[in-house]
């Protein structure tokens, strides 16, 4: 059964709410996004390459298209809505890029709309010639969009990495700030152990071994900071 060449599947694009910027955000899940995001230009240009083709009467270009449409929808919903673990849009940046100044999700859901129609048309065998030529003309100014969408998912990935590593040589600090006086506390026992005499032998002992260790965290804390800045 041909699908209905008048009602293109895509439901009308509903507008999230922007969510601020979550701080436990991890570079996998940044790098899940970026890729997503490129799969959509990849997606798309494969999807109007193998619709040309249909309409030429290759073999197989059909199914490859729809394929690629269903791969480009999916990649966009999961963005947008944060399905499968991805988070959605989650700051204002991302909010203005899809439904304010950039208007992308606008237009990538007309894209998707007129693909759907476009192929639809193929499968009935009507006339699709100029609706095939107007998506060839969409492909340019999407394309545009699109890596201006994946260049904020970039940005964002990189200021999140930022505010990591500020965070993690916050901590460093405070755990070098710590051994340091537990080791001025260690000393200062030590003192007082050897002032006691026999009495203190064994407190001494104590006293020596918090010494090494709060040297070794110092040193591990001293370490991450290096590779914290770097």
């Amino acid at each position: 059964m041909p699908h209905d060449i008048t009602a293109p599947r895509l439901d009308a694009p509903r507008e999230p709410l922007a969510r601020p910027m979550q701080t436990d955000l991890s570079g996998e899940v940044f790098a899940g996004l970026i890729n997503l995001s490129g799969r959509r230009r990849f997606t798309s240009q494969r999807l109007v390459l193998y619709a040309v083709l249909a309409a030429q009467g290759h073999p197989g270009a059909l199914d490859t298209a729809r394929d690629a449409l269903k791969l480009f929808r999916d990649a966009h919903l999961a963005l947008i809505e944060g399905k499968n673990g991805h988070p959605g849009v989650f700051c204002e940046e991302l909010h203005d890029a899809y439904f304010g100044a950039l208007d992308g999700d606008r237009i990538i859901a007309e894209f998707l709309a007129l693909a759907e129609r476009v192929l639809n048309a193929l499968e009935a065998g009507g006339d699709v010639q100029i609706w095939l030529d107007e998506l060839i003309r969409s492909t340019t100014p999407l394309l545009a969009v699109l890596n201006q969408l994946t260049q904020v998912y970039e940005e964002l990935s990189q200021r999140h990495s930022i505010v990591l590593r500020c965070q993690a040589r916050e901590l460093l600090g405070t755990i070098t700030s710590i051994a340091r006086q537990a080791r001025i506390v260690s000393f200062n026992a030590q003192i007082v152990a050897s002032s006691a005499g026999q009495a203190g032998r064994a407190f001494a002992v104590i006293a020596t071994e918090l010494s090494g260790i709060t040297g070794e965290i110092d040193k591990l804390a001293q370490e991450a900071l290096g590779n914290a800045a770097s």
